[in-house]
């Protein structure tokens, strides 16, 4: 009698445990299963889309997102700085036509930008690679009493307008990268994606 009572603990026993090393195994497949159903790291480096909510970007402010693992600034240009980034020196500016193609087609004109307000870069420096800082305010002693304000790098020197575009006679060869970007609505910018791809 005691015997089989013994067998019978020791079945209950394996069932239970067979069960739940069952349940962790389905477990064990399912976490990996759905977690394939989310872009990859690979994917996001190789430029998945990135949506920037901006209704709350201040005038005068920046921000700074991450895509292709590289940071892009949206800043939001006020009237004043409009105007000084379309008013400013050319002869001061190595391309001040944006004629080297460092932007989509859509994001020409002295701002770079589909929109005149917002500003947005790559913040990489167009020499070696450091990000620059954001210096808005014109004037500054630092960088010459007719700065507009805009971009310094601090690692060389170069100097950036507002537009990202590069000013002569500083080791930056090119102008701030523009992404490719589009609106999704007013207040949304998505970074990665052309315009066309939302009318196609």
């Amino acid at each position: 009698m005691t015997e089989r009572r013994v067998n019978r603990g020791r079945r209950r026993f394996l069932v239970g445990a067979t069960g739940v090393m069952g349940a962790v195994g389905a477990m064990g497949a399912a976490v990996p299963f759905v977690a394939s159903w989310q872009p990859s790291a690979r994917a996001l480096a190789a430029g998945a889309p990135v949506r920037v909510d901006i209704a709350k970007l201040a005038p005068g402010q920046q921000v700074t997102v991450a895509w292709r693992g590289r940071p892009v600034w949206l800043v939001h240009r006020t009237p004043a700085m409009i105007e000084r980034t379309r008013g400013f020196d050319p002869d001061r500016l190595r391309d001040p036509e944006s004629r080297t193609p460092q932007q989509p087609p859509y994001a020409d004109g002295p701002l770079r930008a589909i929109k005149p307000e917002i500003g947005v870069l790559v913040g990489i420096c167009t020499h070696l690679g450091c990000s620059p800082v954001y210096r808005p305010e014109p004037g500054q002693p630092a960088f010459g009493s007719d700065w507009p304000g805009g971009y310094f790098c601090p690692c060389h020197g170069s100097k950036f307008d507002l537009a990202g575009r590069v000013f002569t006679n500083v080791p930056a060869p090119l102008n701030l990268e523009v992404p490719p970007h589009r609106y999704e609505r007013d207040s949304v910018v998505v970074i990665g994606e052309d315009p066309e791809v939302a009318d196609g």
